[in-house]
């Protein structure tokens, strides 16, 4: 077995037992009584999963396959949040039970799980997916079906759906300010792209090609794609070295990370020299590469775990009892965390779990109880939220060296990168 490989099964293996060992920290969150909520005819007119006691909801993410690194923390921070709503009285008087499926990082999986959840357990809410590809692969089925998914992954923006909540960021929050924050503060005038070959990739290194050349006046100078679960990264290593860019700008997502920066270690690419910008490793995927492998590289993202304010404190302390001491905290796995809280302050808003009557009451829902400090939904169903950039650090946790300073207006089709 390979280096890499056994990095990516001992970082499985671990999470897999820090979720058994989290079983009776779990089960030690307080309990207290469900309060009598309004009738279920009032509150539920569609035929969704809700009795006068539950609702039930859907959990879709990749449990298994090379996305597995990736998507662990995610649905592990739904289920923490899901744990302290019930703890704290459930959603217009009902107890939250939880479906999960596995969408074994595969596209075609992904959209029947979808289907299974909102046709035949009849869900009131989704939370999940993580790549693009698997969110488009199933955005058909909820427009058909008429379901409700939060989706937790910073993404390539282009995209609005009534039967979608984006709690990650799109790219002029992410990619566009991450660009302006490098080319600004390092001096990136010449850039390598790398990333995974799907949509998200190959849609967000578009987006950041016209700001390269049309803002900042760089020039890109190389850009490669790579299958998901790819580990051989030596070629494309020897091409940065050749054309010696400012700044390697990748979006290699999964497991693929781990070849990627061990190898570029390998070669003597110094990161404490060499610029590079990730907008998709965050700290979930340092626990598989290590933290001595990607230290001095920079991340934009909106959440880092080391953030300090009273939400985030509570809340890691919160997350480490449920999953383990060792558990790590990234991006996509705090902006996973927003969902359940979302859906709930917006079925309480409306009185109903209907899914039209939450499409259409989420705007202006606030959550000041979020970990990167506070978020409220647009009326284009993304969050207004803060971009920052972080430093990689050693121990697998980032310093953060920039915050955006105010909260950034999702525009998701911003004018001049379609």
């Amino acid at each position: 077995m390979a280096d890499n490989d056994r990095g990516l099964e001992s970082a499985l293996r671990r999470r897999l037992l820090m979720g058994l060992a989290a079983a009776p920290a779990a089960a030690a969150l307080p309990r207290f009584a469900f309060a009598a909520g309004p009738a279920t005819a009032a509150v539920n007119t569609t035929g969704l999963a809700v009795t006068d006691s539950e609702v039930t909801v859907g959990i879709l993410h990749s449990v298994t396959g090379t996305m597995a690194i990736s998507e662990t923390g995610a649905q592990q921070a739904e289920k923490l949040a899901i744990e302290q709503i019930n703890a704290e009285g459930g959603v217009l008087g009902r107890k939250i039970k939880v479906i999960q499926e596995d969408g074994a990082s595969d596209w075609p999986t992904f959209a029947e799980k979808a289907k299974k959840l909102l046709v035949n357990d009849k869900c009131a809410a989704v939370f999940g997916c993580w790549t693009s590809a698997s969110r488009k692969a199933v955005l058909p089925v909820f427009e058909q079906y008429n379901g409700m998914l939060y989706y937790p992954t910073f993404y390539e923006g282009l995209e609005e759906s009534k039967n979608v909540i984006y709690t990650g960021q799109e790219a002029t929050q992410q990619i566009l300010a991450g660009l302006d924050w490098v080319a600004k503060e390092k001096g990136g005038k010449t850039f390598f792209f790398i990333g995974s070959d799907y949509i998200w990739p190959r849609t967000s290194n578009k987006i950041a090609r016209k700001h390269v050349e049309n803002v900042i006046k760089g020039k890109v100078v190389g850009e490669e794609y790579f299958p998901l679960g790819h580990t051989q990264f030596n070629s494309v290593i020897n091409k940065i070295k050749l054309t010696k860019p400012n700044v390697i700008f990748t979006d290699v997502v999964g497991g693929s990370n781990v070849a990627f920066y061990k190898q570029l270690k390998a070669a003597g690419i110094d990161l404490s020299k060499q610029v590079l910008m990730t907008i998709s490793v965050t700290e979930d995927e340092i626990d598989g590469i290590g933290g001595e492998n990607i230290a001095g590289a920079y991340a934009c993202m909106k959440y880092f775990q080391s953030l300090k304010n009273p939400n985030n404190e509570k809340f890691v302390a919160a997350f480490k009892k449920m999953w383990g001491e060792k558990t790590v905290i990234g991006d996509v796995t705090q902006a996973a965390y927003l969902g359940p809280f979302l859906w709930k302050l917006t079925a309480e808003k409306v009185g109903s779990f209907d899914v039209d009557k939450i499409a259409a009451g989420s705007a202006g829902i606030e959550f000041k109880g979020a970990p990167e400090g506070y978020v409220r939904i647009h009326p284009n169903h993304h969050l207004w939220s803060k971009t920052r950039v972080g430093l990689a650090k050693a121990d697998g946790q980032f310093e953060v060296v920039y915050e955006s300073a105010g909260l950034i207006e999702p525009n998701p089709f911003p004018v001049g990168y379609q």
